[in-house]
């Protein structure tokens, strides 16, 4: 099955109030998934607010292998996933 890789960047926290982290993302989705698709899954991970997605775009596979790899070392998203565990 063929994918596509999409990179977001995301703000978690309180959003608007200058308290908040940018952190991208990596995702991955099946061929011919519309962007539209791919912000609505975003809209439901933890710890998205409404005004969440600064900028969204595809990305090939070799960027979205490079990025998963840097999401390992993000002290953000490490306790984001501990707290959602």
């Amino acid at each position: 099955m063929e994918m596509m890789y999409w990179k977001a960047v995301i703000r978690y926290g309180h959003v608007g109030r200058r308290n908040e982290v940018s952190v991208a993302r990596h995702l991955m989705f099946p061929k011919d998934t519309l962007i539209y698709e791919v912000i609505k899954e975003i809209h439901l991970m933890p710890g998205t607010k409404n005004n969440c997605i600064q900028s969204i775009y595809e990305v090939t596979e070799e960027e979205f292998l490079q990025g998963i790899e840097g999401e390992k070392d993000n002290f953000y998203l490490q306790n984001l996933f501990q707290l959602a565990a």
